[in-house]
């Protein structure tokens, strides 16, 4: 029996050595992994010839899966700002470990030998995505000077639309500024006079005496009545126990019981069981308070009380059947 080898397409263990590539399941894997990537293979390919250079984005950091190799390869190419698309994969496909990783999975899958060329790139092909990409970058940065002059006379015509608005609001003020400058000197000189006129009469002010307010010279003098104190009350100046604590004493010195008593518990634990039954059970709206006599149960009363329906009716047969009898053994 063949040692047992495992499988990386299939995701399983097999036993029956090299046969396992040549059945049906096998190469159906291998065929769907080998067309998860070639479109983005061929994808690539285009990018050859004309390599596109972009501005970076979080979807730039995509991966592919390389089966020939079992690694995740980055699809594009990313460097500060920029990003060349498909540039990752197309280095990854020229590089020579791919290549000798490809020659590998080819033997030991027995793929088409066909179609190991569409996997591979060779050096030239390389090469010439290198000089494209180099155009790209340049026409990219020549479009990034163009966006940025076009941002620039955008920014310079707002700036000019708003000085003219400015210079619009201040010409009105301009013309009416010479009108007011004759009338300047003569307002100038009226404040100029009215301040002089408020000092004088600050400093007249200022001159006259004061007369000083001695309260002491008065005579009078201030009459002591004595501490304010309740007889037999007191306060907390005078050493008494605070009102607080004095009724934290009444409450601790009262006998009033904390909380319901154990009646009142029991009556209350009734009450919950009662509540858990079923409330459309026989009896449960019977009024417990009202007077009724015995007299209103059945002649069977033992269902009522305890024990099984059947037994009772067993029983009510039992006493039916003697009561009959005994009339007949008193007549007889």
């Amino acid at each position: 029996m063949a040692p047992p080898q495992r499988c990386p397409l299939c995701r399983q263990t097999f036993f029956c050595g090299r046969g396992h590539v040549y059945s049906h399941k096998h190469q159906r894997q291998l065929k769907g992994a080998l067309e998860r990537l070639l479109p983005q293979v061929e994808a690539a390919r285009r990018a050859v010839r004309a390599a596109q250079v972009e501005r970076y984005v979080p979807e730039h950091d995509r991966c592919c899966w390389c089966p020939c190799c079992g690694c995740e390869v980055r699809k594009h190419l990313s460097h500060g700002n920029l990003t060349v698309l498909h540039g990752g994969l197309l280095e990854h496909l020229a590089s020579p470990e791919h290549k000798k990783a490809t020659n590998k999975f080819w033997w030991e899958n027995k793929a088409n030998a066909q179609m190991k060329e569409k996997f591979l790139i060779s050096p030239q092909d390389y090469a010439r995505f290198k000089k494209s990409m180099v155009k790209g970058l340049d026409s990219y940065e020549e479009k990034e000077d163009e966006v940025i002059k076009e941002m620039a006379a955008q920014i310079r015509e707002v700036e000019q639309s708003r000085q003219e608005v400015v210079r619009s609001v201040l010409e009105p003020q301009a013309e009416s500024d010479p009108e007011e400058g004759s009338s300047a000197p003569e307002s100038w000189k009226a404040t100029n006079g009215h301040v002089a006129s408020s000092s004088q009469q600050v400093s007249h002010l200022a001159l006259q005496p004061v007369a000083e307010l001695d309260w002491m010279e008065t005579g009078q003098q201030l009459t002591f009545i004595g501490h304010q104190d309740t007889p037999g009350i007191g306060n907390i100046h005078s050493g008494a126990t605070p009102p607080w604590m004095i009724q934290e004493e009444e409450h601790s010195s009262g006998s009033l019981p904390i909380g319901p008593s154990y009646e009142e518990f029991l009556k209350e634990k009734e009450k919950q069981k009662l509540k858990k039954l079923p409330p459309d059970r026989v009896g449960a709206n019977f009024d417990h308070s009202s007077n009724t006599s015995a007299g209103w149960l059945p002649s069977f009363g033992r269902v009522w009380n305890n024990g099984r329906r059947w037994q009772s009716r067993h029983q009510f047969k039992t006493e039916a059947a003697t009561r009959s009898k005994q009339p007949r053994k008193g007549k007889s």
